[in-house]
């Protein structure tokens, strides 16, 4: 059911929850507990695997513990002291944890809304809601120029196998010895990039591309649309309203 859901309906709540989930204050565990209640409810209904979304969700947790510093400079009560002096607080800890769990749930049903539509009609969706035609092309463009320096790094990768003979033992693996190839790479794969995106760029003028994605025109959002959203809103809406009145 949740596949086949309207994009416009689905990127709009995401949003949505992302919103309602970074304006919950810090604290408000009961009101973190029912979003996260609401993703769990979301990646169920959209039947897929608990491995498959938590390793795609971890790996946007090595970012959140950015707010790790916080464990020591909040004033608190005292929860353990490093040898060098640096004292931990239980409210600095509160503090990370609630960082943590916020950005986790946004990961969680951002991937989901990925994992459940396609990028195209994610990106039908975002014109749909009037976002501005500049915002879209560099998102489009971006996500589809990854593929384009993948395939550019797999065929530099294929032709340094080709061109390399075994490593003698001992001789080319010191880290500097390592560090001027790759920054060699590196630099090659941009050059090489940007040659094959003015290419990529020309045949698309060639073939009258304006910036303006051309699909089909979307049909209007049904009365049950219409009325998902709104209770989406509400639902949203009172959490983050609880959690600014008792915590904020």
């Amino acid at each position: 059911m949740l596949h086949q859901l309207d994009a416009r309906v689905k990127v709009n709540l995401t949003l949505s929850f992302i919103l309602a989930t970074t304006l919950t204050p810090p604290g408000a565990w009961p009101v973190l507990t029912l979003l996260a209640a609401l993703a769990l409810a979301v990646v169920i209904l959209a039947e897929l695997r608990a491995r498959f979304v938590l390793v795609r969700t971890a790996l946007a947790l090595p970012f959140a513990l950015a707010a790790l510093p916080l464990l020591f400079t909040v004033a608190g009560t005292p929860l353990f002291e490093l040898p060098w002096g640096w004292t931990a607080s239980w409210e600095g800890l509160l503090r990370v944890a609630n960082i943590v769990v916020k950005t986790w749930l946004s990961v969680l049903m951002a991937f989901t809304l990925t994992a459940t539509t396609p990028f195209t009609a994610i990106l039908v969706a975002l014109r749909g809601w009037r976002l501005p035609r500049l915002l879209v092309t560099i998102v489009a463009l971006t996500w589809r120029y990854l593929f384009v320096l993948v395939e550019e790094a797999q065929r530099l990768m294929r032709a340094r196998a080709a061109r390399s003979g075994q490593i003698v033992e001992g001789r080319g693996k010191s880290l500097a010895w390592r560090a001027r190839v790759t920054g060699g790479m590196a630099g090659n794969l941009l050059l090489r990039g940007a040659d094959r995106a003015e290419r990529i760029y020309s045949a698309m003028s060639a073939r009258g591309y304006d910036g303006e994605p051309r699909v089909v025109a979307q049909p209007p959002l049904t009365a049950g649309h219409r009325a998902l959203l709104a209770l989406g809103y509400l639902f949203l809406a009172l959490l983050a309203l609880t959690g600014i009145l008792f915590w904020g």
